[in-house]
């Protein structure tokens, strides 16, 4: 589950370009690096910079978790205003530090083909978490893709590289949307709210998944509009031999916040529905 500080409302100051090099904190845009398949699905946002002669200007760490930390990065052309865009770095841990033991039960049903690999992450060994932080950056990727193409409620997947996964930053220029659980709707627009999430959630469950850990945390609110982040432990539910009781525990989550907040709602009914969609 996400932080509080997830997404803070700190503004951050953006540096200068003195010249035609990266200066402190910047690098050279990583976009010409990627490979198709390691980009977000076409056609690419009007609003994304896709130039080689881009920077990437780092602004600052916005939330530190148990397998990733996430960053606030700018993505901009020097001298050209026009191309420029906000994007949240995610970037899975190391071998050192990360700890990728929940990933076993929300995985279950994920084959990997390199069996070295299987079995480097099955002994925990350095190789073995450095191919868990990369296979998770991965997982998160491709559950945003196929999500987005599903037409479901999140933030557009930008780009995959090693354990970075690049994506769009939810809010108003540099201030981040509200999660769910920070929001006081009430009436109709708590209705409205309510039909979204289930709305994101059948979009779930028409590719056969649940997300695993949802929850009000990683919904957010911009401009009206649910958005569901933190997605690598998507789960297979008809695959994962546990999926069936991460869909049971995702609904129930959702429909006692709601009925907590005044709007009635019951589990066993939106379970009924979800695995109508499933089968």
């Amino acid at each position: 589950m996400l932080s509080d500080d997830f997404f803070p409302t700190t503004s951050f100051a953006i540096p200068t370009f003195a010249g035609l090099e990266p200066g402190e904190g910047q690098r050279w845009t990583t976009w010409p690096t990627t490979t198709p398949t390691e980009r977000g699905p076409r056609p690419h946002p009007d609003w994304l910079v896709t130039s080689a002669g881009a920077f990437d200007t780092e602004l600052g760490i916005v939330k530190s978790g148990k397998e990733a930390d996430v960053f606030l990065l700018e993505r901009a052309v020097p001298g050209d205003p026009s191309a420029s865009c906000i994007l949240a770095a995610k970037r899975y841990r190391g071998p050192e530090t990360s700890d990728f033991h929940r990933a076993e039960r929300y995985q279950e049903g994920r084959r990997l083909r390199n069996t070295r690999d299987m079995r480097a992450i099955a002994r925990s060994s350095s190789y073995g978490r450095s191919v868990a932080a990369g296979r998770w950056a991965r997982a998160e990727f491709d559950a945003l893709c196929r999500l987005a193409e599903a037409g479901v409620s999140v933030p557009y997947p930008v780009q995959v590289r090693d354990t970075e996964l690049l994506m769009e930053f939810i809010g108003e220029g540099r201030e981040a949307a509200p999660r769910l659980a920070q929001t006081r709707a009430t009436g109709d627009e708590l209705r409205d709210q309510f039909d979204q999430v289930v709305a994101i959630m059948h979009g779930f469950a028409r590719i056969g998944a649940a997300h695993g850990d949802l929850s009000p945390y990683n919904l957010l609110v911009h401009h009206g509009s649910v958005v569901v982040i933190d997605l690598p432990q998507l789960v297979d539910v008809v695959a994962n031999p546990g999926g069936m009781a991460f869909l049971e525990r995702d609904c129930t989550n959702i429909c006692d916040w709601f009925t907590r907040r005044g709007l009635e709602r019951y589990a066993d009914e939106l379970l009924a529905d979800l695995v109508a969609e499933l089968f």
